[in-house]
């Protein structure tokens, strides 16, 4: 069997840039190298692109920036591939498939999708319309209010709208939700500029937080449950792991939760099997109402009541070796190596 050519991409002007760096480097070490040629392709936080002839070791640690690197791009011409320029040359590089490892905006909001749909590569994850509308918290919520997926109670205002009446914004947040209230930018992942307000003076400063990461704030009453997490692969036909739970080292799931602090995933999750069931299906549902492809993470509150509400959906989950995701189906009878041959697969699939 011929080997197909699989570029990773990873990097990004992102806030989430040196996770992504982690997660590409697991993706390098486990993708079957039996099946697929790979190149790797770093994007710098200044947004500069470069094909990267090294090892995971020095994506993972950031020594990538002075290893050998040359630059380059996808081409958004359709049949060109990756654009290589190198001694004052240009070449072309046919690519097979691409599995952009880029968390967060310019890479989980729908912009690289848009260009390698231009390009006519297959690549591992939502499309373009589906990675933007689950990037943005606003959207994602008018969706599944559309469907009746249950969730916190919302609002949301802008840069705009709060710079012209600040309390008219704040009375009605208090008004509809009641404290404590989550205060998110719209658009920012990995729980980047989240804070949970108690009273006024903590709103009016989460506001402005939020504002420093996105145009657009999200208000959200507070949900006292565990936080669940399902892992759903597929197209046409998506495969849902078991539940996993997370127990925050933090007051909530932030940044520093995630990735730094010493949070604890539970495997499956310590809820009943018929609840368990019922959030998996729920998976699907989100999964399915977002016009989901390839892979999701999609997140949820479960109260002591057993009453399941909707979180998120994150379309290009976390990789890296304390990642929910690839645990989740790792527990689910998919190892690592596997679950990217079949995201691969799953890509090459949608474009026949």
């Amino acid at each position: 069997m011929m080997k197909k050519t699989a570029l990773i991409i990873f990097g990004g002007k992102s806030t989430e840039h040196d996770v992504s760096l982690v997660s590409a480097a697991s993706v390098i070490r486990n993708i079957p190298r039996d099946k697929y040629d790979v190149l790797t392709l770093g994007i710098t936080k200044e947004g500069e692109w470069y094909l990267f002839d090294g090892t995971a070791d020095e994506i993972e640690s950031g020594a990538w920036l002075r290893g050998k690197r040359t630059k380059a791009f996808v081409a958004p011409d359709a049949g060109s591939g990756l654009a290589v320029f190198e001694d004052g040359k240009l070449s072309y590089t046919h690519i097979d498939v691409i599995f952009p490892v880029l968390h967060g905006k310019n890479g989980e909001d729908g912009t690289v999708q848009g260009l390698f749909e231009l390009a006519g590569i297959p690549y591992v994850g939502c499309g373009h319309l589906s990675s933007a509308v689950t990037m943005d918290k606003q959207f994602t919520n008018l969706i599944a209010d559309f469907h009746g997926v249950k969730q916190a109670k919302w609002t949301f205002t802008d840069r705009y709208a709060y710079a012209l009446s600040p309390e008219t914004v704040l009375n009605d947040a208090e008004r509809k939700l009641g404290y404590p209230i989550f205060v998110k930018p719209a658009n920012a992942g990995s729980s980047v500029g989240i804070t949970k307000a108690h009273d006024r003076a903590e709103l009016s400063n989460a506001v402005e937080k939020a504002l420093s990461v996105d145009a657009k704030v999200i208000f959200e009453e507070t949900i006292v449950g565990k936080e669940i997490e399902c892992a759903v692969l597929g197209n046409d036909e998506p495969i849902v792991s078991t539940a996993g739970e997370i127990a925050p080292a933090a007051e909530f799931y932030d940044y520093d939760a995630k990735y730094v602090s010493d949070s604890k995933l539970f495997i499956p999750a310590r809820l009943d099997e018929k609840t368990i069931n019922r959030v998996r299906a729920e998976a699907i549902r989100v999964f399915r109402a977002m016009d989901g492809k390839g892979f999701s993470r999609v997140d949820f509150f479960v109260t002591a009541e057993n009453e399941i509400y909707f979180n998120e959906i994150n379309t290009i989950p976390g990789f890296t070796s304390i990642s929910m995701y690839p645990k989740l189906f790792a527990a689910s009878g998919v190892p690592y190596p596997e679950l990217i041959d079949r995201l691969l697969e799953l890509a090459i699939e949608r474009n026949r």
